[in-house]
């Protein structure tokens, strides 16, 4: 990658957040493709970190070391955006950035508002629901979903093996986990506690 800052030891809280497709122009600025609304950091971020897919006898893998890029401008161009970093002045250097992942650090992403969260710290947290008998466990978030009107909850679904109750995850007969998609809004989602990693729903446990 050209003119890029090694950092000798990289944040260990980076998140990935979307990847460079082509260059933009022909003064080095870079397109990028957003995973998901959390992306939005991208544009406030003041570095980005890069890695990319490379070839070592023949098997493809990722750069081991993510290289710091400082930003010099960032906007949206539609559903991506566009960038220009510091170091990259032409449309070759930027094209030799092409398929780069594209991550910051989870300490810079700015405070959400009141009510909203980033979808990166809804992923991993226990999903409770309504059964019979009240509050009972859905299961844990795998992935959060945009459905176009709202985002989705895709929850793998676990349950109680016996004889000592452990929980594990419930797979189907092909071995698969058994998913389950809530959407995450109001008039569904109870409470969030991230300092719990729990979300409380009123979903139906037999949905």
């Amino acid at each position: 990658m050209p003119n890029a800052v090694i950092a000798p030891t990289a944040p260990a809280d980076l998140i990935e957040l979307g990847r460079i497709t082509a260059p933009y122009g022909v003064k080095g600025w870079v397109k990028v493709q957003p995973y998901s609304a959390d992306a939005e950091v991208l544009l406030s971020a003041s570095q980005w970190w890069l890695t990319r897919r490379m070839s070592e006898g023949g098997q493809a893998l990722t750069a081991p070391i993510p290289m710091a890029y400082k930003v010099l401008q960032a906007r949206s161009q539609g559903a991506a955006m566009v960038a220009q970093l510091a170091g990259v002045t032409d449309r070759d250097q930027a094209e030799a950035l092409r398929g780069g992942r594209v991550w910051a650090p989870r300490a810079d992403f700015p405070p959400p508002n009141e009510g909203e969260y980033y979808w990166i710290d809804l992923i991993g947290c226990t999903v409770y629901g309504q059964g019979a008998g009240g509050a009972e466990r859905l299961g844990v978030v795998a992935e959060v979903l945009d459905n176009g009107a709202h985002p989705l909850l895709r929850i793998h679904r676990q349950r109680a093996i016996e004889p000592n109750g452990e929980l594990r995850l419930w797979l189907d007969a092909k071995g698969r986990p058994v998913d389950l998609l809530v959407p995450f809004v109001r008039s569904h989602i109870e409470r969030v506690a991230l300092t719990e990693r729990c979300i409380h729903t009123n979903w139906p446990l037999d949905f």
